[in-house]
């Protein structure tokens, strides 16, 4: 058992710190101070402060790590190490130097690939086969220590919160077999390769939305990378609506679609089809503003005209 404290923010982070607290002696957890999230207007919790909170673990929201009564504050707390899953914020070598063990990052992708702060959205939108996580040693530099332990784990069709629901799950296993190994200084250390380095930029407000001019591809892969912070927005037959997975027709499906141009929609075999730049793509799951979510059959029920072919679809406005 290793005295640490822990620093993380959003879902992926209190999945592992819960793993983490059942083996471990976590003195504190440190967290981004509350903030609108999501859609909602109201200040919330940051999951992993709720998690500590649920847990009993004391837990500290600094602004700012490079604040000196800050850093002195948590030299106080004697961590042997600090374990780090998306927290949100730099820390700066005093910090880093504070622990015996050093500064651990749980990092969901297959370093060097996808350095930032968006890894699980830019793998999915590039077409990735598979990604993972690794952990990595802290240094100054965003994501460019080397790394001890990895896993790996398929895309497929696979949403943006299932596959961080999973990458979360190997993270703290991942985690806790690297601090037996650290602690035993037994770990095997791998610096990455510079020459294989990409990064994974913030999703921008509005980068996910579809639109008409949008390839099979990109739709679909948007739709895939969405999620509640930066959902896959469009307007069908007037109706603004997050779009949550789209397919890709096959088969008797492609009969159905024939002579669809962008922009427009059809209903047909009881399934609900988007006209694209290049093809076509088929809705199997929306869900409409103020509403749950929902199949394309059922949205198209509510739709008066649908079947006349007069329906069109376009790029959200907001």
């Amino acid at each position: 058992m290793m005295r640490l404290v822990f620093m993380g923010t959003p879902d992926f982070a209190a999945t592992i710190l819960e793993d983490l607290s059942q083996q471990h002696e976590v003195v504190a957890v440190y967290t981004r101070p509350d903030a609108v999230r999501g859609r909602g207007k109201q200040l919330a919790a940051s999951p992993v402060k709720a998690m500590a909170e649920r847990l009993g673990l004391p837990v500290r929201t600094p602004k700012t790590l490079r604040d000196e009564a800050e850093q002195q504050a948590l030299a106080a707390l004697e961590p042997e190490v600090i374990c780090v899953a998306a927290y949100g914020a730099i820390l700066p070598k005093t910090v880093l130097d504070i622990p015996r063990f050093g500064c651990l990052n749980v990092h969901a992708s297959l370093l060097p690939r996808w350095r930032g702060a968006a890894p699980v959205e830019r793998a999915i939108l590039a077409g990735d086969i598979e990604t993972g996580v690794c952990v990595m040693r802290m240094e100054e530099g965003l994501d460019t220590g080397a790394y001890c332990v990895c896993r790996t784990a398929r895309i497929d069709t696979k949403s943006a919160s299932k596959l961080t629901d999973e990458l979360a799950n190997l993270g703290s296993h991942a985690l806790l077999t690297a601090l037996v190994l650290v602690q035993g200084g037994a770990a095997d250390w791998t610096d990455q390769d510079e020459a294989k380095v990409t990064y994974a930029s913030k999703v921008g407000k509005g980068e996910l939305f579809l639109a008409p001019s949008d390839t099979v591809i990109e739709a679909v892969r948007k739709a895939q990378a969405s999620s509640t912070a930066h959902p896959a927005r469009a307007v069908v037959a007037g109706r603004a609506v997050t779009v949550t997975e789209l397919g890709i027709p096959v088969g008797t499906a492609v009969e159905l679609t024939e002579g669809m141009v962008s922009g427009t929609v059809r209903f047909a075999g009881k399934r609900l089809f988007l006209g694209l730049r290049d093809g076509v793509v088929e809705v199997v799951s929306l869900k409409p503003d103020g509403k749950q979510s929902m199949d394309g059959r059922s949205f198209a029920a509510g739709v008066q005209g649908i079947k006349g072919g007069s329906v069109i679809w376009e790029a959200a406005h907001e």
